[in-house]
């Protein structure tokens, strides 16, 4: 029993430690020194939670979506839609009036749906012709017919144009083209046939199926006793595509500016002017030329030009003018 407690008190004055112990002592240490990273680690996870440290890891670039192989397809089937994906077909202004920009050709008529139906419920606006713009409403709805005076500020005694859609919209709303006599009397709807559609303006006597407020009224004003009325067929794409979606022509008058008498012809300037007032859509084609069409008055004996226009002047056509002369060779 003696040697053994001088046994045991040696090994604690310095004696080897036994092999169980030194074993994981020697594990430990190997830990230590093959991990260097992991104990860095713990230790700035430590001071991290203790107290924050400036140094901050280097974080991955977020991968960007990538497209879905049907959406592609999508795109490449429908040519409409890659050629106006990157922008909006259709925009509306603060006052709620709708703004739709078509290619002066008329390839994307597509785009004017919404026009068609703003019109047949009722709307004003305005669509370019083959001379200038013009501000437009539905022929049979008089409560359009009056916002359309009011927006352009003329009074009910100026007589309003009419946009066909072909000469049997002529025919109904008119008396219709002098077909000539036996007298000498040209033949005036063959004539016709060759400039429409195109940049003329043709009064001719109306028929009961006008709107009276497509015509002048009162004792002070020139056809106070006759019934006339201007007819268009504008020789325009745009305007075409929209009277061919209608089922009535279109009443119309020219777009000025409200304290001149000029045309007002860059579709910009017609909306910031004209959209405060209550227009509810703008077709915009383009800028035009100021260049009205050629008004020629065809309910006296010779078809007379009133106002010389973009039309020209043709072999079957008088000027007040030549008018004038032939009354004074007459009288002579």
């Amino acid at each position: 029993m003696a040697k053994l407690d001088q046994q045991t008190a040696g090994c604690h004055q310095g004696d080897p430690i036994p092999a169980p112990r030194a074993q994981a002592a020697t594990g430990t240490a190997m830990a230590t020194t093959a991990n260097p990273a992991t104990d860095l680690f713990s230790r700035l996870s430590f001071r991290r939670a203790v107290s924050p440290s400036p140094l901050r890891l280097p974080s991955r670039p977020a991968r960007t979506p990538r497209l879905s192989s049907a959406i592609v397809a999508l795109h490449k089937r429908n040519p409409k839609r890659l050629k106006y994906a990157s922008q909006r077909q259709f925009t509306r202004g603060d006052g709620g009036m709708l703004r739709v920009t078509v290619e002066p050709s008329g390839e994307d008529f597509w785009k004017l749906d919404p026009v068609v139906d703003l019109i047949n419920s009722g709307a004003v606006g305005v669509i370019p012709t083959d001379t200038v713009y013009s501000i437009v409403c539905d022929l049979s709805n008089n409560d359009a017919i009056e916002r359309l005076r009011r927006i352009k500020g003329i009074v009910n005694s100026k007589p309003l144009s009419i946009l066909c859609r072909s000469l049997r919209d002529i025919d109904t709303y008119t008396t219709g083209f002098p077909l000539g006599t036996n007298q000498g009397q040209a033949n005036i709807f063959r004539a016709v046939k060759r400039i429409l559609p195109g940049p003329y303006t043709c009064i001719l006597p109306a028929t009961k199926e006008l709107p009276k407020q497509c015509i002048k009224h009162g004792s002070s004003t020139r056809y106070a006793k006759r019934r006339q009325v201007g007819v268009r067929m504008p020789d325009d794409p745009i305007c075409q595509a929209i009277l061919q979606n209608l089922e009535e022509p279109l009443i119309c008058t020219s777009v000025k500016y409200l304290s001149e008498d000029e045309w007002m012809l860059d579709p910009v300037y017609i909306a910031d002017i004209y959209e405060p007032l209550g227009l509810d859509f703008i077709v915009d084609g383009g800028a035009r030329i100021a260049d009205p069409s050629t008004v020629v008055d065809m309910t006296g004996s010779y078809p007379t030009i009133i106002r010389q226009g973009k039309g020209p002047k043709l072999d079957w056509m008088v000027t007040g003018t030549d008018q004038e002369a032939q009354s004074t060779l007459k009288a002579v």
